[in-house]
């Protein structure tokens, strides 16, 4: 649940956040139909934490990924511009479309912060979020009593 100010109907956004708000902090799509916010997949493993994004067509420069105290932001930004002219020359008309999107997620105190990496293959924008040491899995052991 986010922590916002409240105005007096404050009952449908505390059932907002709670069913609109992922393990992780981040936002999901529901009510947001008709919009460019990519579909994000996150996986766990005893190593680290993986967060998928997937962007078909884009470009990795056109990704901004941002680290603010434990807030992982990712963005993009896609403008494209057409230009048409008639054969005479006389006529220009210039169609262009813009879209953004940025996810935000607080990660949680496990993430090695300094070891954060990202790739963009096929598609799908991968960020790797290393665990600390002291917070992945440690083998079984046994313990002898002296």
């Amino acid at each position: 649940m986010s922590l916002i100010k409240r105005n007096e109907n404050w009952l449908p956004s505390v059932f907002d956040d709670m069913f609109k708000t992922d393990w992780m902090g981040g936002t999901t799509n529901v009510n947001n139909i008709g919009t460019r916010i990519p579909a994000v997949n996150i996986h766990e493993s005893d190593e680290n934490f993986i967060v998928e994004v997937a962007a078909p067509g884009k470009a990795k420069e056109d990704f901004k990924i941002e680290l603010d105290n434990d807030v992982l932001t990712i963005s993009a930004e896609d403008k494209v511009e057409k230009e048409t002219s008639e054969k005479n020359g006389k006529y220009t008309r210039k169609e262009f479309s813009y879209s953004t999107f940025k996810r935000a997620f607080s990660l949680p105190d496990t993430v090695d912060n300094s070891k954060i990496s990202a790739n963009y293959n096929n598609g799908v924008l991968e960020i790797a979020l290393p665990k600390k040491e002291e917070a992945k899995v440690q083998a079984k052991r046994m313990i002898e009593i002296s």
